[in-house]
């Protein structure tokens, strides 16, 4: 069986744990990686402190959804914490970095797919 690289949105919302949730019990295979990705809103370049403090609870943030994750055995977490860009494609760019082969997203109101 190939390995497969498992891209999960992580945001600050019950719709995101969820679907992570979803997807270990139900796509997550023995071997698989799971990368957890954080996008933090974009800041000029002024802002540098606001910045670090978006990455740091992007972080923690994602260390709650591994905590999640490590409750399942045989689980590999990766974490991608980064800065999007203005034209929101971000997600696409981190998607094709990591070679996911499947994304999961978990929707609700203000989900950054509907802007």
């Amino acid at each position: 069986m190939d390995v497969r690289n498992i891209g999960v949105v992580v945001e600050d919302v019950d719709a995101a744990r969820t679907a992570l949730q979803w997807a270990l019990e139900n796509i997550i295979r023995y071997g698989d990686i799971i990368t957890l990705i954080h996008l933090y809103p974009f800041t000029s370049s002024k802002s540098r402190k606001k910045a670090r403090l978006l990455r740091l609870k992007g972080f923690q943030l994602a260390l709650s959804f591994q905590h999640i994750c490590n409750n399942f055995s045989n689980t590999k977490v990766e974490i991608v914490v980064t800065e999007d860009n203005q034209e929101r494609m971000k997600i696409v760019e981190s998607v094709r970095e990591i070679g996911a082969s499947i994304l999961v997203v978990g929707l609700h109101d203000h989900s950054f797919l509907y802007k």
